[in-house]
């Protein structure tokens, strides 16, 4: 039970190296001592509940933004935000848990297996099975990517090999760093040093070989954070106050043509529906040419809106989340409808069921959000190809890009204005790392914040500051050459977990060469 106790601890600590506080040192000792209590434990039962229990004080402490975005959510008291975090933690605790089963599995010392580099064996074969489970975690049951381990080291050389591997990828190399310090430890100094030089040149390799993008940025751009707040964007009385703010920032421009940009869900009233009522009709098309007279010929308004569906043009039966790509006149070009959905945020599942006991109010609205088609380029004008990632989409790592109509640059608008104090910077650090892993300049525009510009080697260019209103004027960055995981995706980390798990299977395998070897003589 001590020993429970612990790994509980280490998660907690383990996550105090994601955003706001950064602190990647803390999360690989805290690893490391995860590794210890692996291999410490006498039987798989015992290190599958050590990894659920560190699985669970990560998941807590990282993702406490969710008990803010619940009781937003279901103007439910704060102390079931917290209940709800506790829940999700429990689950996705099951991934360490697998993790470190497989770590004892096949890498851990027993008497049954001659030791021989036991602990790096243990290392590499830890280092492998989270990958895998890291995938599994943002794919199964719609997925949920949120802080892979690999983030952490976002500040660090460590990350360009994120352009060859990915993030899944990344967060092997974070374990393999933590399983050096376990060795060290030990004072096993040729296996730490191994793993360390390993790394080292490995992001430097990475490093030398990232091809800077050619030419100039030319297309200028402003990117609006009005600063709306989650309680005032869908009340009745805010509506025309909220749009006059977006309006008044967005105003002022060049002369030159621009690029325009708000947030998701800027404007909360539709901007296509399929409602045959002509009223609802008319305050479409009006609110279509308000939107219009901001734009001069030649500029572009990229702006998140909702689409109303009826399958019988009485009724509204569903929506759309989306983004609208508007010119001159109020002409809408294009629109990207968002395909991965936030489950209780833009629809209710078993809502039949949920809704008979008293539980529709887990979701905002009576009707849910029907998902697009997945990433899509459009071709669009002044700026080109153009990529779409609404919100939370962003944070799938290989999803992000229609990769055979490869676009020049990815638009995030998102809405963290209900994820509280530590979603805002998760959420962007993780942005970072898709324009590094793609290759791509990312442009970010939110509510609240933290709107940003990405440049395609995943430096912040320009940030406007959580809960602060403001504009950024910059010019659209350009994209690099597609990077290697730009080309094949998560094949590559998943390759590369292949590989570390061989290399341990292999040391296990030599350790019994050698011991047989011992007994015969």
């Amino acid at each position: 039970m001590k020993k429970n106790l612990v790994a509980l601890v280490a998660g907690i600590v383990g996550a105090c190296g994601f955003a706001p506080l950064g602190a990647w040192p803390l999360t690989l000792a805290a690893f490391a001592l995860l590794l210890w209590l692996v291999a410490d434990a006498p039987r798989m039962r015992s290190a599958l509940t050590r990894g659920w229990w560190f699985g669970v004080g990560h998941f807590t402490l990282g993702l406490n933004w969710i008990a803010t975005a619940f009781t937003y959510q279901a103007a439910m008291p704060a102390w079931l935000g917290w209940v709800a975090v506790v829940l999700l933690s429990l689950y996705l605790a099951v991934y360490p848990a697998m993790a470190t089963g497989l770590a004892w599995r096949w890498g851990a010392a027993r008497p049954d297996q001659p030791a021989g580099r036991s602990t790096l064996r243990l290392v590499l074969i830890f280092a492998a099975a989270w990958i895998v489970t890291e995938w599994l975690r943002a794919t199964l049951f719609t997925g949920f990517a949120w802080n892979p381990l690999g983030v952490a080291l976002l500040p660090t050389p460590a990350s360009w090999t994120a352009q060859w591997i990915g993030t899944y990828g990344l967060s092997g190399f974070a374990a393999l760093l933590a399983g050096a310090l376990l060795i060290l430890w030990r004072r096993e100094w040729r296996p730490a040093a191994g793993l360390v030089g390993a790394v080292a040149v490995a992001s430097g390799l990475a490093a030398l070989a990232s091809r800077p993008p050619e030419g100039a940025a030319r297309v200028a751009l402003r990117i609006v954070q009005p600063n709306i707040g989650q309680q005032d964007k869908w009340e009745e009385g805010f509506e025309d106050q909220n749009m006059a703010r977006l309006e008044q920032m967005s105003a002022a421009s060049p002369a030159e043509p621009r690029l325009l940009l708000w947030p998701e869900a800027a404007i909360t009233r539709p901007l296509e529906n399929e409602l045959a009522y002509l009223p609802l009709q008319r305050e479409t098309a009006l609110l279509r040419r308000e939107v219009g007279a901001l734009l001069r010929p030649g500029d572009l308004l990229l702006t998140g809106g909702i689409t109303w569906r009826s399958a019988t043009g009485e009724e509204l039966t569903s929506a759309t989340n989306s983004v609208f790509a508007i010119g001159a006149g109020g002409r809408i070009l294009a629109r990207y409808d968002k395909a991965h959905l936030v489950p209780y945020g833009e629809y209710l599942p078993m809502r039949p069921i949920l809704s008979a006991i008293g539980l529709s109010r887990l979701a905002p609205g009576d009707v849910d959000f029907d998902p697009g088609p997945g990433p899509r380029t459009l071709d669009l004008p002044l700026i080109g190809k153009a990529g779409f990632q609404l919100c939370y989409e962003i944070i799938f790592s290989g999803e992000v890009v229609d990769r055979a109509n490869r676009p020049a640059f990815l638009f995030n608008p998102s809405n963290d204005a209900w994820f509280g104090a530590w979603g805002p910077p998760q959420h962007l650090a993780q942005a970072r790392l898709r324009a590094l892993e793609e290759g791509l300049p990312i442009l970010r525009s939110t509510p609240t914040g933290i709107s940003a510009v990405i440049d395609a080697e995943g430096r912040l260019l320009a940030s406007l500051p959580w809960r602060e209103r403001g504009v950024i004027d910059s010019r659209l960055p350009l994209p690099k050459p597609p990077t290697p995981f730009a080309r094949l995706g998560n094949v590559l980390p998943l390759a590369f977990a292949l590989l570390l798990a061989a290399l341990g299977l292999l040391l296990s395998r030599r350790a019994r060469t050698i011991a047989k070897r011992a007994e015969t003589r």
